[in-house]
């Protein structure tokens, strides 16, 4: 059975930063693309960041890009996406993803979601 766990969410002050990691079971972690979703009170789910199998190629939307870091340690069997300079806007809960293409927001198997809040 694939499973995927979030952690790392919490409150956290503007422009502070947190780290989410992504434990994964069940599948060949290593084998497949893995991915980072949001999704904000009463929005659809937003394609965050993406990274491939061996972790050499990375992805970001452009909401994100040069704050956040994807990463994955493959001997772990974990996926990572830190956080820095949170704004407000980041305000979601975020998921892990897999099974399906980089940059899209349907996947075959997702985690439980971990909040993420930002607020002064």
């Amino acid at each position: 059975e694939v499973q995927l766990v979030e952690s790392g969410g919490g409150l956290v002050q503007p422009g502070g930063s947190l780290r989410l990691s992504c434990a994964a079971s069940g599948f060949t972690f290593g084998s497949y693309d893995m991915n980072w979703v949001r999704q904000a009170p009463g929005k659809g789910p937003e394609w965050v960041s993406g990274i491939n199998s061996g972790g050499g190629k990375v992805y970001y939307a452009d909401s994100v890009k040069g704050r956040f870091t994807i990463s994955r340690d493959n001997a772990k069997n974990t996926l990572y996406l830190q956080m820095n300079s949170l704004k407000p806007e980041d305000t979601a809960v975020y998921y892990c993803a897999t099974d399906g293409e980089v940059g899209a927001t349907t996947y075959n198997y997702w985690g439980q979601g971990t909040q993420v809040t930002v607020s002064s």
